[in-house]
């Protein structure tokens, strides 16, 4: 582009800069602005109650699975879902409480105790409110797939064998959190599996699996799970329920108040607080990806990402846990027509009908039921298919996946995310750096058609020019950063010669970083020791910024604009002209 035009468009995105209304504005506010009538209304009612049926069963398994009371789970989707959609910035997206969070509340429950997970909550909302606001969001983008598919698997694994117990009916009065422990635990009480919860859990699962291959739109949860409650109330199963294990739920919402605070407490629970931030914005803006794929709409995550701060701040002063976008219940709700977040709101308000109405049925809930409910939600996270063409890709991404999930599965959720990170970038900056070449003395090539730097047509390196005993040229090719930097220098430092200047070309150098430029000023430096010039041409204003910042700058160097320009002048220099 020539520079003219350059800066024009420059100029143009520039102004079109989104402020900070347009970032942070709900998408409650321009769906009304856009014009919401009564038929609106009336699909959003239908989608949030279809949403809230499938919530109302996985909302309490969820609770019960993360070792806190069945009303806490519904609280949060109450409190926390309805935040989400009215504050958020996804359309459609459905907040509460999640499968992948169950490792980590479990663990925090068993630690620090309920108390402490309330204040957990609430110190990863404010979290979640920062990086929303410093607008951060943006960069949960960069998590590699692998990444993303390692931790889902491995959180797929745990939640299944979290059931084990409740599916087997087993007796088991301590349960270990790590994996291993967990199955040997397991496997030592086999002899206690109770065949009435066997077949509970067995039968749950299979009404969800027809019903769902054979009525798609049935709500199968609700479905799956009122059948096993009344299969055992009718035929007096001895399988433990809601109400031997919890005393059933309340028919009220609990007033606000706030949890046992301490200086100490904080402290304590900081490390949990970050891995529910963590956790909570991959998961989120994850989800608001699928409802974008779904409905061909576009979220803003820095807006997503505070109202999801907002949540899991007062979702806790009722009682709730951790609130995040779930993907199985934002997909129901595109799925069944929603036209904007009324229906999400909408979901949050049927579930507290259901809960002041219904609440005492929840107490003949089998929790074998419910198990059966979170090994199908299990399997379906699984992500089978990805994982084993993750497998065969390369052996990078290999890599990356193995290691994410292993970590997630054996050691810690937290770690299994970031060390997937770090291996993902380390094994991208390895491709990078390979893909970096200086070129010297080299024949015409295909690709030296056009000059980055001014737009005009480039004349190919000339052999002659190239070998030429005075001036020596150098071209760089790729993003000239950290990775590549050793191997640049490397590359000018095996220079043989002792030529009276050399020009190094940065017309193909799309990105430099200070490490590139302090290279770059180093070999200028031992160049201007040996009695030679040193030329840099091509280089965009980017790039010559950075440069001129870390010292690369006359009478260090000299700088031309084309490749010519700046052979003439060191030739010229070679013979005593002063330029």
């Amino acid at each position: 582009m020539p520079r003219g035009k350059r800066t024009t468009a420059m100029a143009a995105t520039t102004l079109h800069q989104p402020s900070f209304l347009d970032l942070f504005t709900p998408k409650l506010v321009t769906v009304l602005k856009e014009g919401y009538g009564l038929k609106d209304l009336r699909a959003d009612a239908v989608s949030g109650l279809t949403v809230a049926i499938v919530a109302l069963p996985l909302s309490m398994a969820i609770a019960i699975a993360s070792g806190v009371t069945p009303d806490r789970g519904l609280y949060t989707s109450i409190v926390g879902g309805f935040i989400v959609s009215a504050l958020g910035g996804s359309r459609f997206q459905i907040g509460g409480p999640a499968g992948a969070f169950i490792v980590l509340v479990s663990a925090t429950v068993a630690q620090h105790g309920v108390d402490g997970l309330l204040i957990a909550t609430m110190l990863s909302g404010l979290i979640l409110l920062a990086i929303g606001l410093l607008r951060l969001g943006t960069f949960i983008k960069y998590i590699p797939y692998p990444v993303t598919v390692g931790f889902t698997s491995g959180i797929a694994i745990i939640i299944f064998a979290s059931q084990v117990k409740e599916l087997l009916g087993l007796a088991l009065e301590h349960e270990p959190g790590p994996l291993v422990p967990k199955l040997e635990a397991i496997a030592g009480s086999l002899p206690t599996a109770n065949p009435a919860a066997i077949g509970i859990a067995a039968a749950t699962i299979a009404i969800i699996v027809l019903v769902r291959r054979y009525r798609p739109h049935w709500p199968a949860f609700i479905i799956a799970v009122a059948a096993a409650s009344l299969a055992a109330a009718l035929a007096g199963l001895p399988v433990e329920t809601i109400g031997t294990r919890f005393g059933g739920i309340p028919q009220t919402l609990p007033l606000p108040h706030l949890p046992a605070f301490s200086v100490a407490k904080v402290v304590e629970v900081l490390p949990s607080a970050l891995s529910f931030a963590l956790l909570g914005c991959i998961e989120s803006l994850l989800s608001a990806v699928v409802a974008d794929s779904m409905s061909g709409r576009r979220h803003r995550s820095n807006c997503e990402l505070v109202a999801q701060g907002l949540a899991n701040i007062v979702s806790p002063l009722f009682g709730g846990f951790c609130v995040t976008g779930n993907i199985a219940r934002t997909a129901t709700n595109v799925r069944s027509g929603a036209r904007g977040p009324v229906s999400g709101m909408l979901h949050s308000v049927f579930l507290l009908v259901f809960m002041l109405v219904a609440a005492p049925l929840a107490a003949y809930i089998p929790l074998a039921a419910l198990a059966g409910v979170l090994a199908v939600v299990a399997w379906n996270m699984a992500e089978r298919h990805q994982f084993a063409t993750l497998l065969r890709a390369s052996r990078g991404d290999a890599l990356v996946l193995l290691v994410t999930f292993l970590l997630v599965v054996f050691r810690d959720l937290t770690e299994g995310i970031l060390a997937g990170f770090v291996v993902g970038s380390l094994l991208f900056l390895h491709r990078m750096a390979q893909a970096v070449e200086i070129e010297h003395a080299l024949p015409l090539v295909e690709e030296d058609k056009a000059d980055a730097a001014d737009g005009e047509p480039r004349k190919a390196y000339d052999p002659a020019v190239a070998t030429d005993p005075d001036v020596v040229v150098y071209r760089i090719s790729g993003a000239f950063f950290f990775g590549a930097a050793a191997s640049v220098a490397a590359a000018l430092e095996r220079i043989g010669e002792r030529p009276k200047a050399y020009v190094i070309d940065f017309s193909a150098v799309p990105v430099l970083d200070s490490t590139g430029a302090v290279t770059v000023e180093s070999f200028a430096r031992k160049a201007r020791r040996k009695g030679a010039d040193v030329y840099i041409c091509g280089a965009g204003r980017p790039i010559r910024r950075v440069l001129l910042v870390h010292g690369v700058k006359p009478p260090l160097v000299r700088f031309r604009t084309k490749l010519a320009d700046a052979v003439a002048a060191a030739h010229e220099r070679a013979a005593g002209t002063v330029l």
